[in-house]
C-alpha cells in the first residue's frame, strides 16, 4: 500500500521561505557594504590623485602619507594618549548633560517649571556648539572644567526636548488601565514608560553624543594642553598638514566607531523586545 503526499510539509515549507529570505537579506547586506567600500575607494583614490598633482603634496599630503603618519603617531603613544585624554572629557561631560536633560525633560511637564526652563532649553538647542567652546576657553583657560561645561550646555537641552515629547505622548489608555489593575509605580515604569520613552531617549543621545564630540574638539583647539583638538592645533601651528589630516581622520574614524558599532550594538540590543514581538 502506498501513499501520496500532495503538498510538501509546512515545516519544509517555511525552512524554505527562510532560507530564501535570509539569502534576500545577504545579497542586500553585501551590496550595500560594497558601495559603502566603493565610495571610500573613490574619495581615497581622488584624493591620492589630487596630492602632487592638483596641489603640491606639502599642501595637500595624500592618504599614503597620511597613513603613514599615522602609524607613527600611533607607534610614538601620542594617538592613544590624545583620545583617552578627549574620550575621557565626553564620557563625564556627556554623563552629565544626560542626567541633567532627563531631570529637566521630566521637571518640564509641570507648567510653572515648564515655563522656567523652556527658554533655557531654547538657548540651548539653538545656541552653536562654537559660542560655548569660545565662552568656556575665556572664562577657563586650559583648565579641565571647560570642555565638560562645554559639552554640557550643548548637548543636555537635546536630551530634554526628546524626554519631554515623549512623555507628552505617553499611551494614557494603557496607564489608566495598569492603575485600575493596581500595577506597581515601579512595574508600570518598567514596562509602560521605559519602554516607550526608550527611543526618545536613545535618539538624543545619538545626536548629542555627535555634537560632544565637535564642541570638545573646538574647545580643545582654543584652550588646551593635551587632547586631540590641541594636537590639531599643535600641527596647523607648525605646518605639519601630514600630522593635521592624520588627526581629522583619526578623529572621523574613531567617531564613526563609536556611532556606528558602539552605539548601534547597545541600541540594537535594548530593543531586541521588538524583534520577538514581530516574530
Amino acid at each position: 500500500m502506498t501513499t501520496t503526499l500532495d503538498n510538501p510539509p509546512a515545516t519544509a515549507q517555511r525552512t524554505s521561505e527562510e532560507d530564501v529570505v535570509r539569502a534576500a537579506k545577504r545579497k542586500d547586506r553585501v551590496t550595500r557594504w560594497g558601495w559603502r567600500i566603493a565610495g571610500y575607494v573613490f574619495f581615497l583614490g581622488i584624493w591620492e590623485l589630487a596630492s602632487g598633482r592638483v596641489m603640491d603634496e606639502r599642501l595637500l599630503p595624500g592618504p599614503s602619507t597620511v597613513f603613514e603618519t599615522f602609524g607613527k603617531l600611533w607607534a610614538s603613544g601620542e594617538v592613544p594618549g590624545a583620545f583617552g585624554t578627549t574620550l575621557a572629557r565626553i564620557a563625564v561631560g556627556f554623563t552629565i548633560a544626560f542626567f541633567v536633560g532627563i531631570g529637566i525633560g521630566v521637571l518640564m511637564q509641570n507648567r510653572f517649571l515648564n515655563g522656567f526652563f523652556r527658554d533655557a532649553v531654547t538657548i540651548g538647542v539653538t545656541t552653536p556648539g562654537l559660542i560655548w567652546a569660545l565662552i568656556t576657553a575665556i572664562i577657563f583657560g586650559n583648565r579641565y572644567a571647560g570642555p565638560i561645561l562645554a559639552i554640557v550646555l550643548t548637548t543636555f537641552a537635546l536630551i530634554s526636548v526628546n524626554v519631554s515629547e515623549g512623555i507628552k505622548s505617553l499611551p494614557k489608555d494603557l496607564i489608566d488601565m495598569a492603575k485600575s489593575f493596581d500595577v506597581g509605580v515601579i512595574r508600570r515604569n518598567r514596562h509602560i514608560v521605559l519602554p516607550h520613552l526608550a527611543p526618545f531617549i536613545f535618539t538624543g543621545v545619538r545626536f548629542g553624543f555627535s555634537i560632544a564630540w565637535k564642541v570638545t574638539v573646538l574647545t580643545e583647539v582654543f584652550a588646551a594642553s593635551k587632547g586631540i583638538g590641541f594636537e590639531m592645533r599643535t600641527a596647523t601651528q607648525l605646518f605639519r598638514l601630514d600630522e593635521f589630516l592624520t588627526w581629522i581622520l583619526a578623529f572621523y574614524v574613531l567617531a564613526l566607531f563609536l556611532d556606528k558599532v558602539v552605539l548601534e550594538t547597545i541600541e540594537r540590543r535594548f530593543f531586541a523586545w521588538r524583534k520577538e514581538l514581530k516574530s
